[in-house]
C-alpha cells in the first residue's frame, strides 16, 4: 500500500495504523555471544541505550537487562547471566548515548561499575525543552510512530528467568526508534533555537549519573510527616522503620511491600496516646503476612515504647542554605516566581524547567549568585526580570 511511504504523522490523519511490531534481535546470556555486540560498538559512535531493573520486587536494585540499538542492530545483554561485561562498560563510555528518562539509570550503571558516558541526547529531556504535555516513552512512540508499548512491560519482574519473549519484544521497542525520535525531536529543538539548552540539560544530567544513589544514613527512618512527632512517637517510628528494613532485607522485597509509610506513621502517632504494643496495633491488619510478621512488629513497638527518645540520631545539622529567608527576600521569591511563570508561559515550558522552587529561593536569597546556581540557558532567560534588577 502506498500509505506506508507516508509520513507518521499524516498516516495518522489519515487513520493509517503504525505497526508495534519488535525488530529482530540478538539475546545475549553466554559470554562468546558478546562478540557482535563489541564489534558493534567498535565501528559505531553513537549507541540508543536503556536498561530494565527489579527496583519493585527485591531489596537491592540491580540491572537485570541492558538493550541497545546499534546501527538497525538490537541486542539485550542479561546482565544476571554471568557475564564478564567489562569490555562492554570499556567500549561503551567512548560513544554518544540517545536514551529516554536516563537520570535512574545512569545512577544505577554508576553505582554497578563506575561508568560515566562521553555524552547523552535524553528524549525526555527533550520533549520537556519542547514544552511537550506527554513526556513519557510510550507517549511520544504513540504520538510520532503510532506504536503502542504493552504497560505490562513496565511492572514485570525482570529479574525472573526465563524472560518472555513478550518481555523481550518489549524491551527491543524501547530503543528500535529512540534514533528516529532524537532526529524528530532535534529538529525542533534547532527550529525554537533551543539546541543549546538540551546540551546544557544533558551534561547536568550525566554529572547528576555520577552522584549516583544517596547512600543510607542514620536518619532515614525520618519519613514524611515525621517531623510533626514528638517523644515516644518517634522512638516508636524510629523502631518499627528499622523493623521493616529488617523483614524486606529477610524476604528480599522492597520495605514499602512489607508497610507503607502511612502505617507506619500511623502506628508512630497511635503511640502518642497508648502505651502497649497491642493498643497501638489495636485494629491494624498487615495484609497476607500479617500473622507471620504481627509478633515481630509487636516487639519493635515495645522496644519503642521502652526507649528514652533523647537517645535518638539527632537531626542533621540545618544546611545554611535552608535558613528561612527574611520578610523581603519571600517577597523578592514572589516577585522572580512571578516573573518566571510569564517567562514559562511565553515559551510554553514548565515553568519548574527553568528553575523549581528550591531554586528559585537560592535566588531570592543571592540574586547576584544566578549564575552559580542555574544553569546559563535558565539564567539567561531570569536576568533581565525586574525583579532580579537593582531594587527588584
Amino acid at each position: 500500500m502506498i500509505s506506508r511511504f507516508l509520513p507518521h504523522p499524516v498516516r495518522r490523519l489519515l487513520g493509517v495504523k503504525t505497526a508495534g511490531r519488535p525488530p529482530s534481535y540478538l539475546v545475549i546470556d553466554q559470554q562468546s555471544q558478546l562478540t557482535p555486540l563489541l564489534e558493534a560498538l567498535d565501528k559505531n559512535e553513537e549507541v540508543a541505550l536503556d536498561t530494565e531493573a527489579d527496583n519493585m520486587f527485591h531489596y537491592r536494585v540491580r540491572v537485570c537487562l541492558l538493550q541497545f540499538h546499534i546501527d538497525g542492530d538490537v541486542f539485550l545483554v542479561d546482565v544476571l547471566g554471568k557475564l564478564d561485561l567489562q569490555p562492554l562498560w570499556t567500549r561503551l563510555a567512548k560513544k554518544h548515548l540517545v536514551m529516554h528518562g536516563s537520570d535512574f539509570d545512569l545512577r544505577l550503571l554508576h553505582d554497578l561499575t563506575q561508568f560515566r558516558c562521553k555524552s547523552l541526547f535524553d528524549t525526555m529531556l527533550a520533549a520537556q525543552l519542547l514544552g511537550r504535555q506527554r513526556i513519557g516513552l510510550a507517549s511520544l512512540l504513540e504520538d510520532h510512530f503510532g506504536v503502542k508499548l504493552d504497560k505490562n512491560g513496565q511492572k514485570a519482574n525482570w529479574s525472573r528467568r526465563p524472560l518472555t519473549p513478550k518481555l523481550l519484544d518489549y524491551a527491543s521497542l524501547d530503543v528500535w526508534h529512540l534514533f528516529e525520535l532524537r532526529d524528530l525531536l532535534t529538529r525542533e529543538l534547532e527550529k525554537l533555537g533551543r539546541m543549546s539548552w538540551m546540551e546544557q540539560q544533558c551534561q547536568a544530567q550525566i554529572a547528576a549519573g555520577c552522584e549516583g544513589f544517596a547512600p543510607a544514613s542514620e536518619n532515614d527512618w525520618r519519613i514524611g510527616k515525621s517531623e510533626k512527632l514528638r517523644g515516644r512517637s518517634l522512638s516508636v517510628l524510629h523502631a518499627i522503620w528499622h523493623w521493616r528494613e529488617q523483614q524486606a532485607q529477610r524476604i528480599d522485597t522492597p520495605p514499602f511491600k512489607v508497610c507503607s509509610n502511612d502505617i507506619l506513621n500511623r502506628i508512630a502517632m497511635a503511640a502518642a496516646e497508648k502505651d502497649t504494643p497491642e493498643t497501638v496495633l489495636h485494629g491494624l491488619h498487615l495484609g497476607k503476612r500479617h500473622d507471620r510478621i504481627y509478633p515481630s512488629l509487636a516487639a519493635a513497638v515495645k522496644a519503642g515504647l521502652e526507649r528514652d527518645p533523647s537517645t535518638l540520631p539527632r537531626r542533621p545539622g540545618r544546611d545554611p542554605s535552608q535558613v528561612s529567608l527574611t520578610q523581603s527576600e519571600i517577597a523578592r521569591l514572589e516577585r522572580i516566581k512571578e516573573d518566571r511563570d510569564k517567562v514559562a508561559a511565553k515559551l510554553k515550558i514548565e515553568s519548574t524547567l527553568i528553575a523549581n522552587r528550591a531554586l528559585l529561593t537560592q535566588i531570592a536569597r543571592n540574586p547576584q549568585k544566578l549564575d552559580d546556581i542555574l544553569l546559563p540557558w535558565q539564567a539567561d532567560l531570569l536576568r533581565d526580570l525586574p525583579s532580579l534588577q537593582a531594587g527588584g
